[in-house]
């Protein structure tokens, strides 16, 4: 990761340990992707016991997590950003660093 955006030279590294409250906006997106799976696989396929498809159903979910990870990691660290950043668009002057309380 490069330690300055190219776009606006907003430092990426805000501070020691900023990036770790991007676990939970990355656990936030992986329970929004679990219930968008639960929601269309009951409207398509339904859930039995008799016909293990709920194993079925766990299995998509989590090959689908796992697959998605990269992108959910760097998807959590951008939301992040958005949340405590603001963007400058001019590009002569280095945005304004937001410090956390």
């Amino acid at each position: 990761m490069p330690e300055r955006c190219s776009e606006c030279g907003q430092k990426m590294e805000i501070e020691l340990g900023f990036y770790y409250g991007t676990g939970y906006v990355s656990y936030a997106l992986s329970v929004a992707i679990a219930i968008f799976n639960f929601v269309w696989y009951t409207v398509l396929v339904g859930f039995s016991w008799q016909d293990n498809s709920i194993w079925y159903y766990l299995g998509i979910t989590i090959t689908m997590l796992v697959l998605l990870q990269p992108w959910l990691m760097r998807m959590s660290r951008v939301l992040y950003l958005y949340m405590f950043v603001k963007y400058n668009s001019n590009k002569s002057a280095p945005a304004p660093v937001n410090k956390m309380p």
